[in-house]
């Protein structure tokens, strides 16, 4: 299995079929995904790509980490394991449950 990197700072234009198109002048590209905004359908300016060596990966950062794409410097590092989703993001939906908590509340009285 390859490595995946993390590419952020991406022009709103760039597609995913574009994503792969920039980094497989540096080795396989396994997967490219631009990461959409649910709401609006657009691009939230970053976006994931699977090479398929730690080798090209490497390369990959090195050659493209701070380069120009689109009118954009792209930032290009190894991507992190995502965080267990009870930790993460618990702002936004937590506030979504404490006002409905509030209505819960009106409810029992």
């Amino acid at each position: 299995m390859g490595k995946k990197l993390y590419v952020g700072n991406l022009s709103y234009t760039v597609t995913d079929e574009t994503l792969q198109s920039i980094f497989s002048a540096h080795g396989t590209v396994e997967s490219a995904r631009i990461v959409m905004d649910r709401d609006s359908g657009r691009s939230k300016g970053f976006g994931f790509v699977e090479m398929s060596s730690d080798t090209e990966a490497n390369a990959a950062i090195e050659k493209l980490n701070g380069t120009e794409q689109y009118g954009r410097n792209l930032n290009v590092s190894e991507a992190k394991p995502m965080a267990p989703r009870e930790g993460g993001g618990g702002g936004r939906s937590g506030g979504g449950r404490s006002g409905g908590g509030g209505g819960f509340r009106s409810n029992r009285y």
